[in-house]
């Protein structure tokens, strides 16, 4: 008798997602004029490790948790990506978020390939130090494929600074030398970079102005819906109102709010809680799939996967979208939204200030020298605006939407690194 694993709806969704990121490179690589035996190399990662990780906890038992890391193509440099925490992770989720990193590496023309990592745990129920046990042990897991010329892990979903910290002092204690360069998203006094913990949101915002200027929305006064109030939507509000928008609209895990002439935002970012929370103080809240469809000039889902479909991109009232999360808008809806005249910023574009930084604190480890905040977001800013007129440039010569054009400046260097390389 066979016996099978049954599907959550979660799991279907991750398989979903990475089939359809497996379609766009695809299309991408036979607009760049690459043979088929290139896709067959590029459509998953080079290496997926899986490892069980035993933890002692506070009662005492012990717990195994799964864990992974895929390293999707190394060909341009060592692979690059963030580590989450979370009980939905899956190993077609790790894969497709390696995928999308090399997209992003390539896009912003990063010396990496992509990485991520990810570890099936609930966080928000496990206390400091079994969270600490958590994360020395998956990097004693993994320690054998990682490293500063290798594999350089980050923070993602539910991990931070802190738990950077320790998988760095872990990663040093086995190795038995400092290896600040091992990983980064670290705190300042670690070797972290100024300016890490706001990156992602500071890159969404400097290609939003440039998308803004594009379609000649002027960003002061114009109205703003965030799905998301976490920490790159909570960053992103405060970013955006202080250059003079409107937010009329956020979304956290529980709800949504909305007011046409714009939200106080401050008053929002006071009250909120740890895990982004904000909505539950107020009784008259809508859902997170109806301020997707509420009237707004620039819409950015920074929430979760799969939020515009077929079932809602027509509904959507905004010139500009913009992707501050992981897979927010299936293919149909994006082939809705361009049909539209929708312009979409996609999430290997919109959400690479994150990598960019952590590609600034990796170099500034491995030379001893630190940066100024200053002159990270300069860096940042001028990389980024490059990025994204690169972008929006290989959209209209080829004539594809900008999804398509940031696959096809994404994979170009590792297509061609990996050939000149004699893999293919």
């Amino acid at each position: 008798m066979v016996l099978s694993v049954k599907e959550t709806p979660k799991m279907q969704e991750n398989m979903d997602v990475f089939s359809r990121t497996q379609a766009v490179i695809k299309t991408a690589l036979h607009h760049l004029g690459f043979e088929d035996v290139v896709y067959e190399l590029l459509k998953e990662p080079l290496r997926l490790l899986t490892v069980r990780i035993p933890v002692r906890m506070d009662d005492g038992t012990v717990k195994v948790f799964t864990g992974y890391r895929a390293q999707h193509n190394d060909a341009v440099g060592p692979t690059k990506g963030g580590i989450r925490f979370h009980p939905d992770v899956t190993e077609d989720e790790v894969k497709a978020l390696s995928m999308w990193m090399s997209i992003k590496c390539g896009i912003t023309n990063l010396p990496y390939g992509g990485g991520k990592g990810g570890i099936q745990c609930d966080p928000r129920t496990m206390s400091f130090r079994e969270l600490e046990r958590l994360s020395r042990g998956y990097v004693r897991a993994i320690s054998q494929i990682v490293g500063p010329n290798k594999d350089i892990p980050a923070p993602d979903v539910f991990t931070n600074s802190q738990v950077m910290a320790w998988m760095m002092d872990e990663y040093s204690r086995i190795r038995e030398f400092d290896s600040p360069g091992f990983i980064t998203g670290k705190p300042l006094v670690l070797g972290g970079s100024a300016g890490r913990e706001s990156s992602t949101a500071k890159g969404v915002t400097i290609v939003l102005k440039e998308a803004a200027d594009v379609v000649g929305i002027p960003l002061k006064g114009a109205k703003v819906i965030i799905q998301g109030f976490g920490n790159a939507g909570s960053f992103l509000a405060k970013f955006l109102h202080d250059e003079g928008a409107t937010i009329v609209g956020i979304a956290d895990a529980v709800g949504a709010l909305y007011n046409p002439e714009g939200l106080d935002i401050d008053y929002l970012l006071d009250r909120r809680d740890s895990f982004g929370t904000v909505t539950t103080l107020f009784e008259d809240r809508l859902s997170n799939k109806e301020i997707l469809t509420m009237p707004c000039d620039i819409l950015i889902p920074a929430a979760i996967e799969n939020q515009i479909t077929e079932e809602n991109a027509a509904d959507i009232q905004a010139k500009i979208v913009v992707e501050a999360a992981n897979g927010p808008t299936t293919l149909k809806g994006t082939e809705i939204l361009t049909n539209k005249g929708v312009l979409i910023v996609p999430d290997v574009l919109a959400s690479s200030g994150g990598v960019v930084v952590s590609y600034f604190e990796w170099v500034q480890n491995n030379q001893g020298y630190y940066w100024s905040s200053e002159e990270v977001d300069e860096r940042l800013e001028k990389l980024l605006v490059e990025s994204f007129h690169n972008v929006y440039e290989t959209s209209q010569t080829k004539e594809v939407d900008m999804r398509l054009a940031a696959y096809i400046v994404g994979l170009r260097r590792m297509a061609e690194a990996t050939r000149w390389r004699g893999w293919v």
